[in-house]
């Protein structure tokens, strides 16, 4: 599902953390955005910069985490992947394909 439409955009699909977004990314062959680097508290992208890439259209998904709650910065770090997640959450609905959640971040 990831795949489809792949070249109509520059991100197929985002996820926090590099470890979920390699794993969906050499599954599909399209580019996956791993959104707080390598463990999600990297401050990159912040969330205006993620919104400001849906708003260009330059991502088709998000891959839903097990929660919000479940991206820590205890150990020091970036609250923006936190924040990323919770936007989409609020924004785009969710569905869910084998067990997966994703948004559709190209529905206006």
């Amino acid at each position: 599902m990831i795949a489809a439409d792949a070249d109509d955009f520059t991100w197929a699909a985002a996820t926090v953390s590099s470890m979920q977004a390699a794993g969906y990314q050499l599954a599909s062959g399209a580019p996956v955005l791993a959104v707080g680097g390598f463990n999600g508290t990297d401050p990159y992208p912040t969330l205006a910069q993620f919104r400001q890439m849906v708003a260009q259209h330059r991502i088709h998904w998000f891959v839903g985490s097990a929660g919000s709650d479940m991206i820590s910065t205890a150990s020091g770090g970036s609250d923006d992947a936190r924040l990323i997640a919770e936007w989409v959450a609020a924004t785009f609905p969710a569905r869910t394909v084998d067990g997966v959640t994703l948004h559709d971040l190209s529905a206006s």
